[in-house]
């Protein structure tokens, strides 16, 4: 049995009815952690968490799913944690973002449009001996390697 595709299917289970809560990742890692992250649009309680944490664990248990020892964590996504889902670019319009091309290339810029295929960021460019412009440039997903939140605290 593939783990991560009962965890999935419980994780899910448990947030039907919670829109606002969606799946981000599922690992098991070969130290014995079994790390779920789960994100929502407006954020993830403890609560919401600890709640996942022993449907997930009750049935894994009853499943004797696991046969070695695991330590299962339920949690939101850092701030430094890639974004990897549709839903994640979606809950960041409008904030800034650093985005790793599979060329090798970087772009940082506002995100401003996401869509089925592809984001939309607005970047400052500057040419030299010029002033920076403001460029809006879409970007396929199929060319990102990583994107990552830019933090201000300004």
């Amino acid at each position: 049995m593939n783990v991560e595709k009962r965890v999935t299917e419980l994780v899910e289970e448990k947030i039907a009815d919670r829109p606002d809560l969606f799946l981000v990742d599922v690992q098991m890692h070969g130290s014995g952690i079994l790390s779920i992250l789960v994100d929502g649009d407006n954020g993830v309680a403890i609560s919401d968490c600890v709640a996942i944490s022993r449907h997930v664990g009750f049935h894994l248990e009853e499943e004797n799913a696991i046969e070695q020892a695991y330590r299962l964590e339920v949690s939101s996504p850092g701030i430094d944690t890639p974004l990897k889902s549709f839903r994640q670019f979606q809950k960041n319009i409008n904030r800034s973002l650093k985005i790793k091309l599979k060329s090798g290339n970087v772009k940082e810029g506002k995100l401003m449009q996401v869509e089925e295929s592809s984001v939309t960021i607005q970047e400052s460019v500057k040419e030299k001996g010029k002033k920076a412009a403001i460029i809006e440039t879409l970007i396929p997903f199929e060319d990102i390697s990583e994107a990552i939140v830019l933090v201000s605290f300004k």
